[in-house]
This record gives structure tokens, sequence and C-alpha cells, in this order.
């Protein structure tokens, strides 16, 4: 008998710490799955925010037809939350951690949740870069954490990326796939390394757009299209990078950079300079483009390295929780 055949229990109850893009889209999918979702953030602001966006987004899926309106009901339905401290997570066999991706503020979250959790409650992380092992030196239970990274946007791209730490248990990882394969994902397995393998992919070829971008060999436009259309990529790189979040994408080429200590990996000036300035990308409405969420019309910002005025016609992801 094969390993995966091992560990056929899934969980019936899921926790989600984390009520932004990620959050709430993986709530979205567990949900839409026939799971109870207990998703939390530290505010009654942020957990309310989240959860409307998760709505509309759902409203938006049962006027295209993708889903029935009773379905979109029933999703909601099983989402259930809260907010501040993380006391309604005593009742979730297995725990996802969405918050921002900073190193301090996940091992703080594995802290806490390490004081309310069950032994046998799984810890997951859905870190793109950050160690696990160190995520998981936070709790007193290190075999039971693991990373589970589900890509942007959740609902939509079909893989989840998993990786083990060193102390994480055979049993801990096999419990994670089958829980990622019953959400109807395809899975790859990754070493514990920073940026495991998709962002250690992306995000250089992220950041070497936007050195073309502030060296002006290309508009941000032409650089876009030149992936797409050359690459057979869906999005272009900076498009792509506006949706995962420039904050977030900054935070992991410095992550890159520290942990491999390799020049290659330098954060673009350009980069940081947006992000300095606050444009972060869809979730707050401008990046290297900016957003209108009444009518999906995307735009340039406007930077003094490049012309950026020229409209596009791209619509920008229909599924933004911010």
């Amino acid at each position: 008998m094969c390993a995966s055949m091992m560990y056929q229990h899934l969980p019936t109850v899921i926790g989600i710490v984390g009520s932004g893009q990620m959050g709430c889209g993986i709530a979205h999918v567990a949900a839409q799955r026939g799971l109870t979702v207990l998703l939390n953030d530290f505010s009654a602001t942020a957990i309310e925010r989240g959860f409307s966006g998760l709505q509309k987004s759902l409203e938006r899926l049962v006027r295209k037809g993708t889903v029935t309106p009773d379905d979109a009901a029933a999703t909601i339905g099983r989402i259930h939350t809260s907010h501040g401290n993380l006391e309604a997570m005593r009742g979730a066999d297995f725990i996802i951690e969405a918050v921002a991706e900073d190193e301090s503020v996940k091992k703080e979250v594995f802290r806490n949740l390490d004081k309310v959790t069950r032994v046998g409650t799984i810890l997951a992380s859905n870190t793109s870069s950050i160690s696990i092992t160190r995520i998981a030196s936070a709790t007193s239970k290190p075999h039971r954490v693991v990373g589970m990274h589900f890509m942007h946007p959740a609902p939509v791209v079909p893989l989840v990326e998993l990786a083990k730490g060193m102390h994480t248990s055979q049993q801990t990882y096999e419990s994670a796939r089958s829980l990622a394969q019953h959400l109807g994902k395809s899975v790859c397995v990754s070493m514990d390394r920073p940026g495991f393998l998709v962002y250690r992919l992306l995000m250089p070829l992220i950041n070497e757009a936007f050195f073309l971008l502030s060296e002006g060999v290309g508009t941000a436009e032409d650089i876009d299209r030149s992936m797409r259309l050359g690459t057979n990529m869906q999005s272009g790189p900076l498009r792509m990078a506006d949706n995962i979040g420039l904050d977030t994408c900054l935070y992991i080429m410095r992550t890159l950079h520290t942990q491999f200590g390799d020049s290659k990996y330098r954060p673009c000036p350009l980069l940081v300079q947006y992000v300095d300035g606050g444009l972060l990308g869809v979730k707050n409405g401008r990046g290297v483009f900016q957003y209108d969420p009444l009518i999906h019309d995307v735009i340039h910002a406007q930077q003094p390295h490049v012309n950026l005025t020229h409209n596009i016609s791209n619509a920008a992801s229909s599924y933004n929780v911010n």
C-alpha cells in the first residue's frame, strides 16, 4: 500500500488565520468543498473587510453562471468568523496560517496557536519563502508543522506547494497532501529552502522586470506583453507582481538575498521605491498599474522614470479579496 493511502482521514473543520487575499481565497476553496471553516483575523475591521470581499467574489461567480446561488449561499454558510485571540481555533482539526509574509509575525501566530490547539492538530503555513523549520521552532510540536503554499488566487490556481521542515513527520506531510488533493489541487513538493520552488523561480523574474522598467528598456505594457505572447505566460510579470502584492515580492526578494548572500537576488531599487511609496498592487488599488474596482479598467500608475500613462484593455483579476 502506498504511503499516501495510509492517511485517508480528512479534517472536517479547517482553521484559517488571516483574512487577506490568500486567507479568504483558501477559505473559499475549503468551504466550497464542504468543509467547515473557522476564519480568524486580528481585528473586527480586517475580518469584516475580508469576508465582505469573499462574498462579493462569490456574487460575481453567480452572475457569471459559474456557481449557483444555492451553492454560493452554502459556501458562505460554512465559514464562521472570529477576531482577536485565537481561542476559536480550538475546534479546528487542521489550521492554515495565511498572515503577512513576515517571519516574526508568523512565529507569533504559531506560538499562540501552540497554546490553544489540541496535540493532534496540524499547523500549516502558507508561507511562500520562509523556512518551515524556523516557523516550527516557535511551537512545542514541530513534527505537526508543514508548509502548504497556495497560489494566488487560491480558487483558480490548481497548485499547492508542500514543504517539510526538519522535524515534519511523514503523517503530517501525508495529511497535508491528502487535504490539498481533496481541495482539488495538484501538489508539488519542495525541500525546506528559501522561496521553495515556485517563488525561487518567479521572484527573480519579477525583479528583473522591474530592472527593465527602471532602465527604460521597455514600457510596463511591453514587458508584460513580451512574456505573455513570447512565452505563453497567462499574466505578465509586472501584473503578476501587482496581484501577489509588491510588498510581498520585496519581502521575498530580501529573504532570498539574505539567505543565499547572492547579488542576483538584490531587490530592484524601483521595486523598493514602489513599496516605500505605498503602491502595493491590487490589494490597495495601485501598483505598477492602477485598478478601478468599479469598472475593472487598468491604467498605468505614473512614475517619473518611464511613461506609464497609456490605457490598456486588460481587466483586473475577477477574484480580488483585500
